[in-house]
């Protein structure tokens, strides 16, 4: 039997396209190994929405020389962010034992390149993750943010036929899974590119709702000006899909957000986050920021960081503006913010977030909050005693013991007994 070895880089999108490989190479009869000697047939999907991303698949591809030296008849692939029209002359010549650059979700050309190779052929079906698994909803993006290679690579915003995604999210629960997470570069422009901008987001949470045995349906990414107000209703009046919107502002100053083409200003930010909190109970939000972009001075950046600290979000992921060759700003944006001020930056929001987050979670104490347990956390984390790992409905994590029962897919209330910035302990309620 062949073997295939998988190795993944960067967001929930690139994830979920490497499991669709998976999956329609085991259908042909290949068996995953986690030893990269023994595989017949290597893919490494890569990221390059930020440069330390970028270098450790440069560095992973580094150690394939001496793998496809001992082994030159095992075949390797190269996908995700890094591969696009902009880069097809250039990785051969920078990669000559690459034997085949696919582009990001390019599930065509990866059959027919097996096809060249493989006798047997078989239809695919989705595979379950295990209790929580990814649904892509909508490819590609439109926005082209000056910071962002993403709509190079992946091309334009095409939604899935509402059908398609209800006939994968039934399979993916008959075998198991509990909550889907529906994915997106875009989540919510999902059907803007159908004839009258229908089905929508909103349709496809009111298409899978009532599927027997989902638990909880999450979403991401959102952008902010395309969360339209049905989306936000939907979210509160369908009990499966949990309070948690990730809508990453990216900045919080308005001629940082000019300079990025992102369609909106922080006062729209700042209102859509009010709407949000009013219309849904106890939701929690999270987002993305950059800090160091071109141009980006003190007071832009004490801009931002204001919004962080009025707003006072349940998560942020910070990151340092790094420029990526063939987007806008690598082009005419020249990156000016000196290393070390956007480190300081970082770790300035960085230890607003921590305080904030701990001043959260600190209020959760002694409370009852309903966890979709997904492991064993001593398993996964190597740790001597049993506990149990799992999520709240507002996404954060939870570790709790356990007990004899498996518990995995299950919803159960836990008490809060400690917390920490980044995770909460308690015990199973009867």
């Amino acid at each position: 039997m062949p073997k295939y070895f998988e190795w993944t880089v960067g967001c929930q999108m690139n994830k979920a396209d490497s499991e669709e490989l998976a999956n329609i190479l085991e259908a042909r009869g290949y068996e995953r190994t986690l030893s990269v000697e023994a595989a017949d047939l290597i893919f490494l999907n890569s990221c390059s929405v930020r440069q330390n991303a970028e270098n450790r698949i440069i560095g992973k591809l580094g150690e394939m020389v001496n793998v496809k030296r001992k082994r030159p008849e095992a075949r390797l692939i190269l996908t995700g962010c890094m591969v696009g029209d902009d880069t097809m002359a250039a990785l051969p010549k920078r990669f000559p034992f690459v034997d085949l650059f696919l582009r990001p979700a390019d599930v065509e050309g990866f059959q027919d390149y097996l096809d060249e190779g493989d006798a047997l052929e078989a239809a695919t079906k989705p595979r379950s993750m295990g209790v929580s698994s990814f649904v892509n909803v909508i490819r590609g993006c439109d926005k082209f943010c000056t910071y962002c290679i993403v709509p190079y690579r992946r091309g334009p915003e095409v939604s899935r036929p509402l059908a398609d995604i209800v006939a994968e999210v039934e399979e993916l629960v008959r075998q198991g899974s509990r909550e889907i997470t529906l994915l997106g570069q875009t989540v919510d422009s999902y059907g803007k590119d159908f004839p009258g901008g229908r089905p929508d987001l909103a349709d496809i949470f009111y298409a899978i709702h009532d599927i027997e045995g989902l638990k909880r349906v999450r979403f991401m990414t959102s952008y902010p000006a395309d969360m339209t107000p049905r989306i936000i209703q939907a979210v509160a009046d369908l009990p499966k899909v949990c309070e948690h919107v990730h809508l990453p502002c990216q900045a919080g100053d308005d001629e940082t957000l000019r300079r990025m083409h992102r369609t909106y200003s922080s006062g729209y930010y700042r209102e859509l986050i009010g709407r949000v909190r009013e219309t849904i109970p106890n939701v929690a939000i999270s987002t993305d920021v950059i800090v160091g972009f071109p141009g980006e001075t003190d007071e832009q950046f004490r801009n931002t960081y204001r919004l962080l600290e009025d707003l006072r979000l349940d998560t942020v992921h910070v990151a340092c503006y790094s420029e990526r060759p063939g987007t806008e700003a690598a082009r005419t944006l020249p990156d000016d913010v000196p290393h070390e001020v956007k480190k300081a930056r970082l770790k300035e929001i960085e230890a607003l977030q921590e305080h904030v987050l701990a001043d959260i979670n600190q209020r959760l104490l002694g409370q009852q909050v309903e966890v979709l347990v997904e492991d064993d956390a001593s398993k996964v984390n190597r740790t001597g005693a049993p506990q149990w790992r799992g999520r709240t409905r507002q996404n954060k994590l939870m570790y709790f013991p356990a007990g004899a029962a498996d518990l995995r897919g299950h919803e159960v209330n836990v008490r809060v007994d400690r917390v920490s910035p980044w995770a909460l302990q308690g015990e199973l309620v009867a």
